[in-house]
């Protein structure tokens, strides 16, 4: 079994965001990038598949421009056997990202195509979701568990009332959730091996998808500031407070 993971370039979800000066977006230049955790989780699945002999070969997919081939590399460190970089300096959309991974999914003839739930950048939790829709292929979104039997899969999923059990046939598409692993640490000889192993660069456009936007961003704007807390100095104030100024209770 062929098992193909997109992965996504995003920035540390501990450096500090700043919005750009236009208001189009947030800066990026000089600032901390890393994969996305969703897609690191889906990259440690994949691996463990393998080492547990129900996987042959993993495959990672980036979409984007050069540098998300340091990414791509660290995936490779971390054990996966081949990287594809889908080239572009475009920023594509989930619906686009949705056709070039299917595009890449067919060329690869992948049995089972993971990703993380979502992208911690736009958090639209979209591509899974449409990807399954063009394959047309079974899909399980937000999976806690995953097991391998033959042509099938069982896929354990947090719901609001506890968790559900689906079972799926393959091919199918996975989206990862936080709980379906912890990711490893790539050691220093993997990450010295990652340097040989292959990484095919295909250009975006070539694939015959057209990777103009449907959706336009008007403005980005940073959350309001919270006004500081008031201490107050009994009960009866809290409530006096409660019921006259914030008139939340009668």
């Amino acid at each position: 079994m062929k098992v193909l993971v997109a992965i996504k370039r995003v920035i540390d979800p501990y450096a500090k965001v700043r919005i750009n000066s236009d208001g189009s977006g947030v800066e990026t230049n000089n600032v901390k990038m890393t994969m996305n955790p969703f897609c690191e989780i889906a990259v440690e699945e994949a691996i463990r598949l393998k080492e547990s002999g129900n996987a042959s070969e993993v495959v990672v997919v980036s979409i984007g421009s050069p540098p998300c081939q340091e990414q791509l590399r660290s995936a490779l460190a971390l054990g996966a056997d081949r990287a594809i970089h889908l080239e572009t300096d475009q920023t594509c959309q989930p619906l686009v990202v949705a056709k070039l991974l299917k595009v890449i999914a067919e060329q690869e003839q992948a049995q089972l195509v993971l990703l993380g739930k979502q992208s911690i950048d736009s958090d639209n939790n979209q591509v899974a979701q449409m990807l399954a829709g063009l394959m047309k292929c079974p899909q399980a979104t937000f999976a806690s568990k995953l097991e391998i039997n033959g042509e099938q899969a069982l896929v354990t999923r947090e719901i609001d009332g506890g968790l559900e059990t689906l079972q799926i046939a393959l091919p199918a598409v996975v989206s990862t959730d936080l709980r379906l692993n912890e990711p490893r640490y790539a050691s220093l000889p993997n990450i010295m091996k990652a340097k040989q192993k292959p990484l095919d660069i295909i250009d975006a456009a070539s694939l015959g998808v057209a990777l103009k936007p449907s959706q336009q961003v008007l403005q980005v704007l940073a959350p309001s500031l919270r006004q500081a807390g008031v201490m107050v100095d009994s009960v009866e104030q809290l409530i006096d407070k409660l019921r006259n100024e914030a008139k939340v209770i009668q």
